[in-house]
């Protein structure tokens, strides 16, 4: 019972919540209920009209045919009125409501921007973009519909009462004592069908999951012959949603039949009671037609919301989706904090310790001193903590102990925009928006001239694959670079570094999807790039950090070895090792 309680206040909880964005809307809303007013008032006063007209027939041979076709005009004209206030109510009420939906989905993307990576790393992006597309289309749906239903309904049922209670008292309390009982019926179908929609909205949060982690992964997953895997998981989540759509939609469904019965039966003592008075004298056979037309329509608004009760709860459910993901924390806010100067390059990490996971630490108590233009190389096995340690720098996570601090500033003292605009990265997943080659070189520097973009393209050995495409320079590629190759990808990431020119650089893998012929060819072009800068190297493959100023090995999160290419070959210890396994005949 408890758990029941707990659903319906958080079904109102969201709705009240999703209602609270249309307080920037406020106009659009009085003109919705003002025009809502008019349209009701119209249809509602049209009853009166054709019972006056009715009592005109007195009987064979006494028609006041002059009266009625007066009766005839007076109703053609509220019915245009109904109509265009109907229409008016409707327009506003979409403003409204997609002005909302316009407010969640920026907030939404606002919230993407500021979530700390490690709730990006640890959900499914298809998931999110669920929350952020379908749910909240499903919400606006919903507002419409609800909205519609609300305003046209709250007014039909106060102007049928007032109406009602002007033609006969006792008629009208035996409608508005018996309808409650409908109401009665659909909240306790409503109260059932909450959980059923929310647990299909989980289910089609996992379906777009696995739908996004095919397309993105569709080479590999090919190449590996995980089609067949990935499409069982995928038949296995679409029956779920199969059987829980049809068995919440079936239960939803059953409202609008229920109540239509329970009103039915409120009609059907109306007209008997209304029969009898007016049997009696009590009130004409015009009133009494009139008022049957008012109970119909006063049953009418619990009719029509208990019809679209599927989609209320469907939109109710896609909301306290979105709104759990609107209300997840944020990273602290840095506004406060001083801006960091440009950086010379000096950083140090003492005593820093760090784990994703509080029970499993990674790095505990690492100390590092790098001095500035030195070039700091990081290998190690997979999962060592070398990555872990870049992401520490940038502060993409931030260190669970000890401090991180360059040039003496605690890098959590100072903005995060103005600490990463001192460095300059190139990744091992390289990352090109929708746009021309040029656009993307000149992504950390906008302003750059057409002569920068080039000499930076040549210095990244990009130039000459970036001339030989359709458009040069004015090439459109896809998103994610779908149009070229990895590695040409990884040149126009390096391009775009170059021309920022920072003075820190990472390189995580920088070349990883870099043939070995061109890797030689931009080695100089990296050399150049790293002159005067202080330089962190993440590589596997030892051929490309053997001139570094320091190597630290990393295992377990820690350093076990640190010094020159040739030193650490001569100690024969773990660097040793890793190197004799790539190069040994």
């Amino acid at each position: 019972m408890k758990k029941k309680k707990n659903s319906a206040f958080s079904s109102v909880k969201t709705l009240a919540k999703a209602l609270s964005y249309a307080k920037n809307h406020r106009a659009a809303v009085i003109f919705a209920f003002v025009f809502a007013c008019i349209s009701t008032a119209s249809t509602l006063y049209i009853p009166i009209l054709i019972g006056e007209a009715i009592d005109c027939i007195v009987e064979a041979g006494k028609v006041d045919f002059e009266q009625i076709f007066e009766y005839f005009i007076t109703i053609g004209l509220f019915t245009a009125f109904a109509a265009i206030g109907q229409w008016l109510m409707t327009v506003f009420i979409n403003s409204a409501a997609y002005g909302i939906v316009k407010n969640i989905r920026t907030q939404a993307m606002h919230k993407i921007q500021h979530l700390p990576l490690s709730y990006i790393d640890t959900h499914p992006h298809g998931d999110i973009i669920s929350r952020v597309t379908a749910d909240v289309e499903q919400l606006s749906e919903g507002l419409v519909i609800g909205s519609i239903q609300f305003f046209s309904g709250a007014v039909t049922i106060v102007g049928t009462i007032v109406f009602m209670l002007t033609l006969d008292i006792v008629s009208t309390i035996v409608v508005v004592v018996l309808t409650p009982v409908s109401l009665l019926v659909a909240n306790f179908i409503a109260r059932k069908t909450y959980s059923m929609f929310s647990e299909t909205t989980r289910i089609r949060g996992e379906q777009t999951a696995i739908i996004d982690e095919a397309i993105g992964e569709q080479k590999t997953i090919q190449a590996i012959g995980g089609g067949e895997n990935f499409h069982s998981r995928f038949e296995a989540l679409n029956e779920d949603l199969k059987k829980a759509s049809q068995v919440a939609t079936f239960a939803s469904s059953l409202v609008n039949p229920a109540t239509r019965f329970v009103n039915s039966l409120v009609y059907a003592a109306v007209a008997l009671s209304g029969g009898l008075v007016a049997a009696g004298g009590g009130m004409s056979v015009g009133i009494l037609s009139s008022f049957l037309v008012y109970a119909n329509q006063y049953t009418k608004p619990f009719n029509e919301i208990s019809g679209v009760i599927a989609e209320l709860q469907n939109a109710t459910a896609c909301a306290s989706r979105v709104f759990e993901f609107l209300e997840e924390k944020e990273e602290a806010s840095d506004a406060a904090l001083p801006e960091m100067p440009e950086a010379n390059g000096n950083i140090r990490f003492s005593d820093v310790s760090f784990s994703y996971e509080p029970e499993r630490p990674l790095i505990e108590n690492f100390n590092l001193d790098v001095r500035e233009g030195e070039h700091i190389a990081i290998v190690g096995p997979t999962g060592a903590g070398k990555s872990t340690l870049i992401n520490l720098l940038i502060r993409f996570y931030d260190v669970t102990g000890g401090t991180l601090s360059v040039d003496g500033n605690n890098v959590e003292e100072v903005t995060r925009r103005s600490l990463r605009q001192n460095y300059g990265m190139v990744l091992q997943d390289t990352w090109l928006r929708a746009g021309t080659v040029r656009d993307n070189i000149a992504l950390g520097k906008p302003d750059a001239t057409d002569e920068e973009i080039v000499a930076a393209a040549k210095k990244a050995r990009a130039d000459d694959f970036i001339r030989k495409l359709s458009g040069g320079y004015s090439t459109i590629i896809g998103a994610g670079g779908a149009s070229i190759s990895q590695g040409q990808m990884q040149l126009i990431c390096i391009a775009r570094v170059i021309l920022q020119n920072p003075k820190i650089l990472i390189l995580d893998e920088a070349t990883s999807s870099i043939d070995t012929r061109t890797e030689i060819k931009i080695s100089e072009a990296m050399d150049e790039m790293m002159a005067g800068k202080t330089s962190f190297i993440v590589a596997h493959r030892l051929s490309t950090v053997q001139n570094a100023d320091k190597i630290l090995v990393m295992n377990d999160g820690a350093i076990v070895e640190s010094g020159k290419h040739e030193e650490l070959l001569a100690k024969g210890v773990f660097y040793s090792k890793i190197y004799m396994s790539q190069f040994a005949v």
